[in-house]
């Protein structure tokens, strides 16, 4: 798997380039306007990116399977921080949403460590609990309540799109680890349903699927981002109009440098480079379907399962609503869009399965092999 591991890295050092070069190019101007220095957002985002890297390469030589002692201690200290960000006074509200802790001039969002300390902590427990994944109670209640705790909490904040996006992956490693369809399908449907209400009991939230509904309608509205970001593409073309040639960033299009920066990559690189971005997405998303196969271990599979899902739907729901194609969410493009918490996290994730690459097979037991073999013995009671 070693030639996965280098084309996984390559991938990864193109993407994290692009949103370099793009960070610049889309918030140049903005930081200039607001904070008297055109490089304010790009040197900022490199300290986090110097972080990331350095978390990228600890993880990669950290042996995976350590992370099963720590994975409690991490989704209690997870927890935490995701109730400290609600307390008026300790979280910072930016927006109408509570989602910040401020610390040294730095902001972190704990909602991007919830992502992989649920996901380290799912891995762990479905590979342990692997005999008696179709119980009600040990394959399905208690990952389940986990799991919904972590929904809540951010949820409350709110943030609709995380709390969607890490339901998705969560409810995704539950099915592959083989919990019952007659426990997840209810559960899902019911998840879906409260989800809808919230949405339409929300003004703003109602007013946004119904802009997605009828974009044109509500283009001077709640549609009036993703309008211009249509717009953008538009304009972009196939060869796009030249690297820092936007004109959708000249304070037209909001979020430019966050969550609408694909748009601003079709303007100024056109069709081409959206086809390439993806392209790296995807070769991304193969690797980490490779590993997952080729790692011997349940825990390696689920980790590496979980990770790539994370990676490649925050990707399709972030190009999906600035396309048109999804509701209007929050969720920035990974290692390109503009935020510190996001980009570290990402490229921790990426270290993680880095490792798995490194340290699958030196695991003295196959839990596969284990858990067939086990299925002679008589379960306790």
């Amino acid at each position: 798997m070693q030639k996965t591991a280098v084309i996984l890295l390559l991938a990864t050092l193109l993407l994290v380039t692009i949103g370099v070069v793009m960070l610049f190019s889309t918030s140049s101007l903005y930081a200039r306007e607001r904070y008297g220095d055109p490089n304010y957002l790009l040197k900022r985002q490199l300290v986090w990116l110097a972080i990331g890297a350095a978390g990228c390469v600890a993880a990669a030589s950290t042996p995976y399977p350590q992370l099963r002692k720590w994975c409690v201690p991490l989704l209690v200290l997870t927890a935490v921080l995701l109730v400290l960000v609600l307390v008026p006074g300790v979280g910072r509200r930016i927006g109408g949403a509570r989602r910040w802790l401020s610390w040294g001039g730095f902001q972190l969002q704990p909602s991007e460590f919830a992502k992989l300390a649920l996901i380290i902590w799912l891995a762990h427990y479905l590979s342990k609990e692997k005999r008696r994944i179709e119980k009600f109670g040990r394959g399905f209640l208690l990952p389940m309540t986990v799991t919904g705790a972590f929904l809540g909490l951010i949820l409350l904040e709110p943030d609709f799109g995380t709390t969607a996006l890490l339901g998705m992956v969560a409810f995704a490693m539950l099915f592959i680890a083989g919990v019952r369809l007659a426990y997840l399908l209810p559960t899902a449907l019911a998840g879906v349903s409260a989800f809808g209400v919230l949405i339409w009991q929300d003004p703003i939230r109602a007013e946004r699927m119904l802009a997605y509904l009828d974009l044109e309608k509500y283009k001077a509205g709640k549609g009036y981002q993703v309008w211009q970001a249509m717009l953008a593409f538009g304009s972009g073309g196939v060869n796009g109009l030249g690297l820092g040639n936007s004109r959708q960033k000249m304070f037209w299009l909001p979020e430019a440098h966050t969550d609408c920066i694909a748009a601003i990559v079709g303007e100024e690189l056109g069709l081409i480079g959206m086809v390439a971005l993806l392209a790296l997405f995807l070769t991304l998303l193969v690797c980490g379907v490779i590993i997952a196969m080729k790692t011997p271990d349940l825990n390696g599979q689920y980790l590496a399962l979980g990770i790539t899902m994370l990676i490649a739907l925050q990707m399709l729901i972030n190009i999906g609503v600035v396309t048109a194609w999804l509701p209007t969410k929050g969720l920035p493009l990974p290692f390109i869009s503009y935020g510190g918490s996001s980009l570290m996290m990402n490229l921790v994730a990426v270290g993680m399965l880095l490792s798995i690459v490194r340290h699958g097979a030196d695991q003295p037991a196959n839990e596969t092999q284990e858990f067939f073999a086990q299925q002679q013995e008589p379960l306790p009671i």
